[in-house]
Formats: C-alpha cells, sequence, structure tokens
C-alpha cells in the first residue's frame, strides 16, 4: 500500500508539471491543474462524495492574505504534541481528524456522504473524512468500525489511507507518548499488555530513590543526574509555588502543597518532599509537571538531558508487540474493540491523521508483522517534526517567525481548495485585538468580551451599537462551561445528614432567593454578552435542556409544595417578595422557626447564617457578586444572615472548597464534548466538592457512561440534574458569551459560518471564507 502511495504521488506530480510547465515552479497556477487529478484517481461513489462538500470547489482561489489574531505560540506545531490552543489551531489548519463533531460537539457517524442535523432552527449538513459504526455487543464489549475516505491526499500529493490512522494511533498509544491526547486511558482490547514492560527512564529512577545501587536499566551517572536535577531545579520549581502560598496564608510546606492540590504531606515536608509528590502526580512526566509552575518553567530549571528521561523508553519485562484492539479490516477500514463501554471513548477518536511517511518511517511499517512505523519506545523522529507540521488540511505550513505562522492555501484539500490563498495567524496582545481590527492589521480577533469591549466596537462603528457594524461585525457564541453558586451539602445541613428533607429544604431556601436576583446581577455586569442558565450544564453541550423540552423549569422556582412561585407577569419586587416568601416556607420545612414573616430560631445542627465565599478581589469584581449582595440584604429582612465574604486572592478562594472548608463558593466549571458528570456529582467524584452523596444520582451516572446512545444519555443525564438540583447543592448562574469580530470592510461577512459555537467557528469553514 505504502509503495503504491509513492506511485500515485509521482503520477501526480507528473500531472502537474505536464498541465502546466508553469505549475511546477509556481503554486500561484497549481490549484486548477492538481484538483482533477486528485479527482481521476477517485470512483464515481467517491467522486460524488467529494463534489457534496466541497462547495467551494469551482471557485477561484484569491491571491490575498487573511490575518487572524492569536495570543502566542510555543511553536509546537504537531499533531501529536501540540497543546496550546494557538499551536492546536495551527495544526487544524493543517490537518484533518479522524471523528467529525456538529455544532454541539456531537459525533457525527456519517460524515463522507454528510449528515444533517438541526440546530437553532436551522439544518446543517456536517461532512469529515469517515464514517463510524459503534456496535454493542452481548459479551459487554464494543465494536468501533471506521471507514476512511478513499481520495484524501495530503498536501505533498501523497494518498492517506488507514496505515496513517493506524500509525498515528499507535503513537498516541506508545509508553512515552506525552502529548496532551489521552487515547491511552480507554479500555481497547489489548493495550495494558502493549503498555506494560515499558517505563519511562525518569518514572524509573525516581521509583528506584537516589540510593539505588541496581544499574542494570541504566547507568549510575544517568542517576547521578537525575538526581541532582530532582534536589537543587526540582526543588526550586516547589519553592515558588510555596512562597506564593505563603504570600497567601500558606504557614509551612505542607500547607503550601494542600492549597496547591497536594493534600498529605508531612508536616516537616520539605519543598524537595513537595516536588517528589508533583512528580508521583504525573509519573514524573516533566512536560506535563510544567503545569504546575508558579513562576519558572520546568524546563529552565533541568538539565535538558534529564528533561528528556521522561521521553526514554526503558523495556522491564516482557509485553505484547501489537494491540489486540486494533484491526485493519481493508485499506481505508479498521476496526478499534473496547473491552467496555466507555462513553467518552468516541471522543478520543478525534485525531488528527497523521502522514506516516512523514511523521513515520516507512521501512518499520508492516502491519502483518506488527511493526507500526518506528521503533516501540522510541519517538524520537516524531518529535523532531514537532516545528514542521505536514498534514491534509486546508492550508499548508509554511513557516514561523516574529510571531507569526504563515500558510498557504492547500489545493488538494477534499472539501475544495480554501477561497484566500494565504492565511497568518499572528500574535496580537488582548488590548490590540479589537484595535488591531479597526488599524487593518486583523482581518479575525477575538478579544476577551465585555461590555467595555462592545463599547469600543460601536465607537469604532460610529455609534452604531448592532452586531453588524460598516468597520467591525461581531459574532457571539457561547462559552463552553458556566458560572455557578456552589453549597456544601457537608457544610450547610440539619443535624447530622447532609441528604435529609430537611437539609435540603434548608439549601433551597437559600437557592430560591439566590435564584431570583440572578437576572439584574448578570444584566449589570455582562450585559448582552451573558444569559442566566437555569440547569448544572453548559448551554454549549448536546445534553443541555432546551426551552422547548418537557418538564423545562426556571431554577428554583416551585415552592415546598411544588407550586410555581413566579406567575406571568409579576414586577421585579413582586418576584423577589414571593422568592422570600417561598424560602420561609422551606426554611418552616427545614425545622426552622418561622413567626410573623420571619426565621427566629434553628433546629439542631443548624444555623441562622451561611457564609459564601467570592473571588471578587476584595473589590466586588465578579458577576455573581451583586447577586450576593442583594440576596444577602433580603434574606437579612426574614432574619437569615447570608455572609458575603469577598476573597481577594483566588488561591484561597479555590483552598476553601476543595480542602472542604466553605460552606458556599462562587465558582466557573469549563465543559467538555461529552457531558459525563462522573467527576463532579459522583459519590467518589474527584472534584465533587459539593459533597452530594445519593445512590440514585450515582447509578444514573454510571448508567450514562455504560451506552453509547445519545438520546438515552440525554435523559439520563436530565434525572440526574433534577436529583443534583433537588439537594439545593448548586445554583446555575450565568452562561457568558465569546466573541469572534471580523473587518466588515475586508472580509466578506456572508462567507462565514452562521450559528458558531464553541465546536463550531470559522475555522471550521475556513475553505469557504472569502475576502472583499
Amino acid at each position: 500500500m505504502k509503495n503504491a502511495k509513492k506511485v500515485f504521488a509521482m503520477l501526480l506530480a507528473l500531472t502537474m508539471c505536464v498541465g502546466s510547465l508553469a505549475a511546477c515552479g509556481d503554486s500561484a497556477t497549481a490549484p486548477a491543474e492538481t484538483t482533477p487529478a486528485v479527482e481521476s484517481e477517485a470512483n464515481s461513489e467517491s467522486a460524488a462524495a467529494v463534489e457534496t462538500p466541497a462547495d467551494n470547489a469551482e471557485a477561484v482561489t484569491e491571491d490575498k492574505t487573511m490575518v487572524a489574531a492569536v495570543t502566542g505560540f510555543e511553536n509546537k506545531f504537531s499533531p501529536f504534541f501540540a497543546s496550546n490552543v494557538d499551536d492546536v489551531n495551527v495544526t487544524d489548519m493543517t490537518q484533518v481528524l479522524l471523528v467529525t463533531s456538529d455544532r454541539v460537539g456531537a459525533v457525527v457517524e456519517k460524515a463522507i456522504e454528510g449528515e444533517t442535523r438541526s440546530y437553532n432552527g436551522t439544518d446543517y449538513t456536517y461532512y469529515g473524512p469517515s464514517d463510524v459504526t459503534i456496535t454493542e455487543n452481548a459479551d459487554g464489549t464494543v465494536y468501533y468500525d471506521f471507514t476512511i475516505r478513499d481520495d484524501i491526499v495530503y498536501s505533498d500529493g501523497t494518498p492517506m489511507d488507514i496505515d496513517d490512522v493506524i500509525f498515528t494511533m499507535y503513537v498516541l498509544l506508545d509508553p512515552t507518548y506525552d502529548g496532551s491526547a489521552t487515547l491511552y486511558s480507554q479500555p481497547i482490547l489489548g493495550l495494558e499488555e502493549y503498555r506494560s514492560g515499558m517505563s519511562t527512564l525518569s518514572s524509573l529512577l525516581a521509583a528506584a530513590g537516589e540510593d539505588n545501587t541496581d544499574f542494570s536499566l541504566w547507568t549510575q551517572e544517568q542517576q547521578t543526574a537525575f538526581w541532582a536535577a530532582v534536589n537543587e531545579g526540582g526543588t526550586a520549581f516547589a519553592q515558588e509555588i510555596v512562597d506564593y502560598m505563603m504570600q497567601n496564608g500558606a504557614t509551612d510546606v505542607a500547607s503550601a502543597a494542600e492549597g496547591w492540590a497536594f493534600p498529605g504531606l508531612a508536616a516537616d515536608a520539605t519543598a524537595t518532599d513537595f516536588f517528589k509528590a508533583i512528580g508521583d502526580a504525573y509519573d514524573w512526566n516533566f512536560a506535563s509537571m510544567e503545569a504546575e509552575t508558579a513562576g519558572s518553567a520546568l524546563a529552565d530549571l533541568i538539565p535538558e538531558e534529564v528533561y528528556n528521561y521522561s521521553t526514554v523508553g526503558v523495556s522491564t519485562g516482557e509485553s505484547a508487540d501489537h494491540v489486540e484492539g486494533i484491526q485493519r479490516t481493508g485499506d481505508y477500514s479498521m476496526r478499534v474493540v473496547a473491552t467496555e463501554i466507555a462513553a467518552n471513548m468516541i471522543y478520543q477518536f478525534g485525531f488528527e491523521i497523521a502522514p506516516l511517511h512523514y511523521y513515520g518511517d516507512e521501512s518499520l511499517y508492516d502491519y502483518e508483522n506488527n511493526k507500526f512505523g518506528f521503533e516501540k519506545g522510541d519517538l524520537s523522529g516524531i518529535r523532531a517534526k514537532t516545528s514542521q507540521p505536514l498534514g491534509a488540511g486546508p492550508y499548508v505550513f509554511k513557516g514561523a517567525s516574529n510571531g507569526t505562522v504563515n500558510m498557504e492555501a492547500n489545493p488538494l484539500y477534499y472539501k475544495g481548495e480554501p477561497k484566500v490563498k494565504y492565511l497568518n495567524f499572528l500574535e496580537t496582545q488582548e488590548a490590540d485585538k479589537t484595535a488591531g481590527v479597526d488599524a487593518g492589521t486583523l482581518d479575525i480577533s477575538d478579544p476577551s468580551y465585555s461590555t467595555d469591549v462592545r463599547a469600543q466596537i460601536t465607537d469604532y462603528n460610529g455609534g452604531d451599537d448592532s452586531f453588524e457594524g460598516s468597520v467591525i461585525t461581531t459574532m457571539l457564541k457561547d462559552f463552553r462551561g458556566y458560572g455557578y453558586i456552589a453549597l456544601c451539602a457537608d457544610n450547610v445541613k440539619v443535624g447530622d445528614d447532609p441528604a435529609s428533607d430537611a437539609s435540603k429544604n434548608l439549601r433551597k431556601a437559600i437557592a430560591t432567593v439566590l435564584a431570583a436576583y440572578r437576572d439584574e446581577a448578570i444584566d449589570s455586569y455582562y450585559g448582552d454578552t451573558a444569559s442566566v442558565i437555569n440547569y448544572p450544564i453548559s448551554n454549549t453541550s448536546w445534553a443541555a435542556p432546551q426551552v422547548t423540552d418537557d418538564g423545562y423549569q426556571i431554577a428554583y422556582s416551585t415552592d415546598v409544595e411544588g407550586n410555581p412561585i413566579y406567575t406571568d407577569g409579576m414586577s421585579t419586587e413582586d418576584k423577589y417578595a414571593a422568592a422570600l416568601e417561598a424560602a420561609l416556607g422551606y426554611f418552616e420545612a427545614a425545622g426552622y422557626t418561622v413567626a410573623d414573616g420571619k426565621v427566629t430560631a434553628a433546629p439542631a445542627g443548624a444555623k441562622l447564617s451561611c457564609q459564601i465565599n467570592i473571588g471578587g478581589g476584595g473589590a466586588g469584581d465578579h458577576p455573581s457578586f451583586l447577586l450576593l449582595k442583594n440576596a444577602s440584604d433580603a434574606m437579612k429582612t426574614i432574619g437569615f444572615d447570608l455572609i458575603v465574604n469577598d476573597i481577594a486572592n483566588t488561591a484561597e478562594l479555590y483552598q476553601s472548597y476543595q480542602s472542604g472548608v466553605a460552606e458556599g463558593w462562587c465558582a466557573a466549571w469549563q465543559s467538555t464534548a461529552d457531558p459525563d458528570m462522573y467527576q463532579l456529582y459522583h459519590s467518589q467524584g474527584s472534584t465533587n466538592y459539593y459533597a452530594i452523596d445519593d445512590a440514585d444520582l450515582d447509578e444514573l451516572i454510571m448508567l450514562a457512561r455504560q451506552s453509547t446512545d445519545q438520546s438515552y444519555r440525554k435523559g439520563l443525564y436530565q434525572a440526574a440534574m433534577d436529583i443534583i438540583m433537588d439537594w439545593g447543592v448548586e445554583i446555575p448562574v450565568y452562561q457568558r458569551s465569546e466573541a469572534y469580530i471580523f473587518s466588515t470592510e475586508r472580509v466578506n461577512i456572508s462567507t462565514l459560518p452562521t450559528d458558531m459555537t464553541p465546536y463550531w467557528g470559522w475555522m471550521e469553514e475556513v475553505e469557504k471564507i472569502e475576502m472583499n
């Protein structure tokens, strides 16, 4: 198959030169000649499939440049190792993903011929490189059968086939892989056997200890260098964290580590002990440990050779030479076998299909003999190309310098050559992200959207406050997350049982008043750049309840008897009064003494107060601050003291609820494409700071994890959210907006995608965008 690829690439190159003598020396004339050559190789079915998504196939690519703002590069433009969001943007432009998602992040299973789905009242058809069929078997295993298009070629003319997908998977599953993808965490048949028997040199050295005398797997010099790096550079790395935490309330290394989410260190722990704890948490992968920095980069504190120990594989015993569950079924098809249902596994296949002939070594690829393009445990050849990507995406990487990445339209892109020939990503300071569009240095930007930015755009548009201005056009999309107020069930309760009806009613009394004041506060802080939400999930998720769904309710809008608190046409003041009246009903049901419209006494094990921590910088600068203040003032009138604790340092805020001390707090979650609730709400969830412990909820969460049926899972999550709300531990507050802004003068706005979301932005249809 790989030899066939080479022959095809040679034929394509000849076709390009024969078709136009200028084509081999001038890429500007290549597109018109190369596209027919690729299509001629496809069978009739594939050719028809190509024509469907390539709506722009007949358009002439314009010799123009489009400039988009980014925040900053790390120059890791690899489909395997890019992690910084702007580096990922570059790889997204140069690569294609195996799995395609729609506007709500749901997987498109039949992407080759296209799948039509409705969003916001409009039907959209989604295309991609592959189809996937998921089959749940009676024995508990799951088959993921992939078929990729047979007409995709990489930007150098080399055809793509299933061996490229298999090669990519084996890189991501290698024992020494340390990129951001986590495919290795999935229950793929035979994966554990493949990854066993090999560890990284750094993890082995750490486990052996500084006094080890067995040098059968490494040299004494390597061990000495490793521990010198730990004791010097590693200690300095941890000490920076300790110093920061000491300035913010910590009293020693142990308390500093606990505040940094590394609890359990001994009372006399040193900074070196702290660093070892960090190392253990990240399996001694130094690149991953960089996430814990309080200033310096770990790469600047330890020698490069030692830093690379976490990418060196060392064989420690027997292991399988292949992953049994990765099965090639044809030149353009494969099956992946999972040993059990894992609802989020399908999202792990959203990786970029890297070309084996470029990133790997074709002489080391022989599927039948379990050779996959590189030596297991040695990704050095792949790492060497980290700054020079090559793929089958809409643009071809040309270079990076002085904070700019330059790309050129790929004439071989399977959806059609982009209409704008040159695309540049330009590093831009936040303060210049809006001004740059007005000045003409940027065509597309993504400023941190706020009422101030909105006012700035209105000014540039000559006072026009519409989103479609003469200078700048603004397109909003929901942020992939949401803001909330939480109450800890263990700390806000009646008696000793946080799950009792009395405890739930106490929390719902507080939640009912807080919910009533959301609209005013969010409108005041965000204006039209955010909206109030009613369920503990981002509106961007496919599992989020919609207003049109049966049973949809405003959060905490019923009284203790289940009757609506509010009526149509009720004034704002009447709404607040109704909320207080309903709260008194909940207090009374919780065992509080209520007389003459006030709470006068608390039952045993409860209080007449509750403190909620908020990170407003000590100055009330937080979306929920006005909400808390107004609710606090209102609750005082009925005899309950809602204490608003504005914390200046966010680290202290995090520590207050992560340690289980806080009664209540304000924060925000960032969601993923899969709405799995285990981490946040399962009784064993690692970030279940609410202390919610409900067997029915646990069962719903686990059932949702054990199905790949999206409609079924959505129903389970709806039921789960009803339980969460009944516990009164979370008050959903707001869904804020993000913005793309475009130069109305230079970009043809009518060619931009409509209904943008966090999962569907301008880059998803970049090939269709035109310049004026």
